[in-house]
């Protein structure tokens, strides 16, 4: 059994970011008053949203971080929590009018709401949410910062290191909600169609199998950086890079799998409401003929 002492050390930050605490305790507060206040999402919602943020600060706030600068395939363990799995729970969780509900009246009308429908920011918004787009940021940062020499020094530099998670993060988000938004279609909201969604997610595994398998075969020597820094563990540095690899490979293409699926459930849902409605409509024309 693990000491309490040896928990607490586990979770204490490697290296403390203000700005990732800072944003995630008012995110998890804001939700916590925003039910509160009433009208909570339901339990799977809930589970969804609670634990994509505590993995999401788990990764970058704990121990954890400590192991992921040091060991590649616990790096791309922190990459695929962040990019991925995270970001596609707080997606699926849909916080933003629980978050809406539990943010001050002054801040969201004066500050978030303005910000918000400025053109500037609703103008970048429009451009990453364009399908081709937001499908090559997604692949393309992973392959921006597995770039070796960028990698290299992005391990070694706190400020880029930091640009470089927060990155990861933000995009899967904005990735996540362009596919796996709960709203039907609307092009003036940004929100494409079913048809597209599964093809943007379908059309990002294939690259990143490319990548990962790649780096399993060939990434021999390609990444200096853990020979030069050394392992906190015993492990042979081409066995953890096969590891990274394989991370890279196989579970970041099944979560396009898995959300290929939750696409095509929220077609068939989508379809139903809208074959209820035209019934009721059919029904309510007919009373009255």
């Amino acid at each position: 059994m693990p000491e309490p002492s040896d928990i607490v050390h586990a979770l204490t930050p490697y290296q403390w970011q203000p700005m990732v605490t800072l944003v995630c305790g008012l995110v998890f507060l804001l939700y916590l008053r925003g039910l509160g206040r009433g009208g909570g999402p339901g339990f799977w919602r809930n589970t969804a949203f609670f634990v994509g943020l505590g993995l999401m600060y788990g990764v970058s706030q704990t121990q954890f971080d400590y192991f992921s600068q040091y060991v590649f395939f616990i790096h791309r363990i922190q990459h695929l929590a962040l990019h991925h799995v995270a970001a596609m729970l707080l997606v699926l969780a849909n916080p933003l009018p629980v978050l809406a509900q539990g943010a001050p009246a002054w801040l969201r009308d004066n500050l978030i709401t303005p910000v918000w429908r400025s053109g500037p920011v609703r103008g970048a918004y429009g451009a990453v949410q364009q399908p081709v787009v937001a499908a090559f940021l997604f692949v393309g940062l992973i392959y921006l910062w597995l770039t070796p020499s960028i990698h290299f020094d992005a391990m070694l530099s706190g400020w880029l290191y930091s640009i470089m998670n927060w990155s990861m993060a933000l995009d899967g988000l904005l990735f996540w909600w362009l596919v796996l938004n709960p709203y039907p279609p609307d092009p003036a909201q940004h929100r494409i169609g079913y048809g597209k969604r599964c093809i943007v997610v379908a059309v990002v595994a294939f690259p990143q199998i490319v990548l990962g398998a790649y780096i399993f075969f060939y990434g021999t020597g390609v990444y200096e950086y853990y020979e030069v820094c050394g392992s906190p563990w015993p492990i042979d540095t081409d066995t953890d890079r096969m590891l990274g690899g394989l991370i890279t490979w196989i579970p970041s293409a099944m979560m396009s799998v898995l959300g290929l699926l939750i696409v095509l459930s929220q077609m068939f849902r989508q379809e139903k409401r809208e074959a209820e409605r035209m019934g009721r409509d059919a029904a309510a024309s007919g009373s009255t003929a």
